[in-house]
């Protein structure tokens, strides 16, 4: 993560922290704004989890890496079951790539999962935070693609990545479409704050609902509209200060009824777990 990355993720904890004071709501109910979807029997945002709930239509075949299980075509991405911003994902174009993957990986607790790729020539990121009111459409919703300049068909993006760019296209729809999105993506979960990873052949494919969802991210998605390298930095201060403000506005709503689950400290736990085991792979990758 370079320092502009790391500048704008403490202008939006300010900014979210400013808004909830104002509000009168504790900025820490950030953690519980999804808590219903965390996995407590595993400590994680289960990606399997998130995979029963997409349709199937639009769903990608994988599988829990700890058996015998072998995917029935190449190429296919192995990933943490938990993850952010593509740490630790890695991509197998043969059975002998797929093998010095899980050989370099090194005793770890971690459960790894092998995902299909993704058909579809393009790459998109779609931010919501819902709104409180019921008018049935979202506060919050920005469309990214991403752009990646190394001529690889499937690229492992992410912010790691130095290959990986990022383009605002969330004017490229008018106000119904990006209604159609939500109403495509809403059914999926009542997710407080999500980002979605779609791949499709095109804006009008997207639309259509013809696209594969690569990944649903509910802990600290990051809008990545914001990493775009054309945006203005009145652009990005508007963005930040109105997507903080109905963030804390939906931390406000967060029921008194809902369970509290210890999110934060088990995420920061598997955290430091992932990030040893990337560089433990790395290592052995090199050695």
């Amino acid at each position: 993560m370079d320092v502009s990355t790391a500048m704008i993720r403490l202008l939006l904890i300010i900014l979210y922290i400013v808004s909830c004071i104002r509000l009168w709501v504790a900025p820490w109910k950030y953690f519980q704004l999804n808590s219903p979807f965390f996995n407590e029997q595993r400590d994680i945002f289960s990606k399997l989890d998130m995979d029963q709930r997409i349709p199937e239509q639009w769903r990608l075949h994988q599988f829990l890496d700890i058996g015998n299980d072998e995917p029935q075509s190449y190429p296919v991405f192995v990933k943490p079951e938990w993850g952010q911003n593509s740490r630790g994902i890695t991509r197998a174009d043969d059975i002998q790539a797929l093998t010095d993957i899980r050989l370099n990986r090194g005793d770890t607790k971690l459960n790894y999962l092998i995902q299909e790729a993704a058909p579809g020539k393009r790459e998109f990121e779609i931010f919501i935070i819902p709104s409180t009111n019921s008018d049935n459409a979202p506060a919050v919703v920005s469309v990214t693609e991403t752009i990646n300049n190394s001529g690889e068909d499937y690229p492992v993006n992410g912010i790691y990545n130095p290959s990986t760019g990022y383009k605002d296209i969330s004017n490229e729809f008018s106000g119904e479409q990006m209604l159609t999105l939500w109403q495509h993506l809403k059914p999926i979960g009542s997710f407080r704050i999500s980002r979605f990873g779609i791949r499709a052949n095109s804006i009008d494919a997207l639309l259509a609902g013809k696209f594969h969802i690569i990944e649903v991210n509910l802990f600290l998605p990051m809008p990545l509209v914001l990493l775009c390298d054309s945006q203005r930095w009145e652009t990005t201060l508007k963005f930040c200060v109105n997507t903080m403000w109905h963030l804390a506005k939906i931390t406000k709503n967060i029921p008194p009824s809902q369970i509290h689950k210890p999110v934060f400290f088990k995420k920061l736990k598997h955290a430091k777990s992932l990030k040893l085991t990337t560089k433990l792979r790395s290592n052995n990758e090199h050695a």
